[in-house]
């Protein structure tokens, strides 16, 4: 059996470890979760007995993340051979070695009924001995508390129990920093990555993390060198991840906010709004697609077409695609202020009237529009040790689709656009 690996020699420790915590907290494009998808798909394959349970707060965003990097560890590895290895049910999200019987299952912890299930996990041979914690600043430490408590009882010589987290160190108050890196524990083996480290990253996405260095500071030492955040600077405090209601119906007006872009982000979310409350819904993220391309993952994924679509006025000739294509495109004004006014909207800070109580309320699918709310920050001037009234402006695509999709409630115009019966 001749397998492709692709190792990065900054993850040998980590891979090697037998402690039952280690914690992996690493830049964007570092390699940790890659690695972390092949060291499991060969312990699996070794040892008989051994079981891995995936983690995400949200059971469905283990699809496009920890069950993607599995099934791709696993295509990489084995090519055109690989089901004589690995059985794939892709519509169930389960792995299963078919030398041994090992299985990988995937599972959320978003709520009390999906943290029950945790308690009554079996498979088919073995036990719960692996669990992959993916995004793990997510997940609550009452979470984590429920999760570690399954890895226990005896285990046959040469097996153990062990607990791996994956994450971005977002905010230095966060519990993981507390309860792993700031006491010493034998059991614990905590580890640092960043995008330097990988020989496998492309070459653009390194100068797009070396821009980062010079126009986002601060988010550089989070998404570039892995170190622990400060929440200091932050735009917005008054959200959070959670499943929203995919019936339009429900909302009192539904509208879809775009921003356009190719070698950066191009970002598409359909945004209700409820009592004053908003709620993003699954969009569109990505890169190096051009409009046709987007409508056509649009259409696929039947995005409303008579909902507005509040666009990048600047970006005339895309806006009439899209209008073309039968949505209703149309560009966002951007008189001076508007940003600065934008986001007092999405604060809750109305012109001349009392504060609002606004919440935004994010589909936990939307993985790259929650790492970019929880970073989008305000530009610091190092001389003055003090923040500007000014967005910094990187890694800021998803929140422009926001500022752009609430522009028809901000301004207070009769935009009446729900028409459509149905869901996302």
């Amino acid at each position: 059996m001749d397998l492709t690996v692709k190792a990065n020699a900054v993850f040998r420790e980590p891979d090697r470890s037998r402690k039952r915590y280690v914690i992996m907290k690493g830049s964007a494009g570092s390699g940790k979760s890659m690695d972390t998808a092949q060291m499991y798909i060969l312990r699996l394959m070794k040892d008989k007995g051994r079981n891995l349970l995936c983690v995400r707060k949200s059971d469905v965003t283990n699809r496009d993340s920890t069950f993607a990097e599995l099934q791709g560890a696993i295509f990489r590895m084995f090519g055109d051979a690989w089901q004589r290895y690995w059985y794939i049910n892709s519509s169930n999200m389960i792995m299963e070695c078919r030398s041994n019987h090992n299985q990988i299952i995937f599972r959320g912890v978003n709520d009390d009924k999906q943290r029950e299930k945790l308690k009554s996990i079996t498979f088919k041979r073995g036990k719960l001995t692996d669990v992959w914690i993916e995004e793990a600043t997510e997940l609550t430490q009452q979470d984590f508390e429920i999760i570690d408590d399954r890895l226990r009882g005896e285990l046959p010589d040469g097996l153990f129990y062990q607990i791996r987290m994956t994450f971005n160190p977002v905010s230095a108050q966060h519990w993981i920093k507390r309860v792993f890196f700031d006491r010493s524990d034998p059991d614990v083996l905590t580890h640092q990555s960043t995008y330097k480290d990988n020989r496998f990253i492309d070459a653009a996405y390194y100068r797009r993390m070396e821009r980062r260095k010079e126009v986002d500071p601060e988010g550089y030492l989070v998404y570039g060198l892995g170190q622990w955040g400060e929440t200091k600077g932050l735009i917005l405090h008054n959200w959070e991840a959670k499943e929203v209601p995919l019936d339009l119906e429900w909302y009192d007006d539904v509208a879809i906010g775009q921003d356009f872009g190719y070698n950066h982000a191009n970002a598409i979310y359909p945004i209700g709004i409820k009592d004053g409350n908003l709620y993003v819904m699954p969009g569109l993220y990505g890169y190096e697609k051009d409009t046709a391309e987007w409508i056509a993952e649009a259409n696929a994924k039947h995005l409303p077409k008579d909902l507005v679509m509040w666009c990048d006025s600047a970006e005339p000739d895309r806006i009439k695609m899209w209008r073309k294509a039968g949505y209703r495109a149309r560009g966002v004004s951007k008189e001076s202020g508007s940003i600065h006014a934008q986001i007092d909207w999405l604060k809750g800070i109305p012109d001349g009237d009392r504060p609002i109580n606004r919440k935004i309320y994010v589909h936990p699918s939307n993985v790259n529009f929650i790492k970019e709310i929880e970073q989008w920050k305000w530009k610091h001037d190092d001389k003055r040790n003090e923040y500007l009234d000014e967005p910094v402006p990187f890694f800021d695509d998803a929140m422009a689709a926001l500022r752009y999709g609430i522009e028809g409630w901000r301004k207070a115009q009769k935009v009446h656009v729900k028409t459509f019966k149905g869901g996302i």
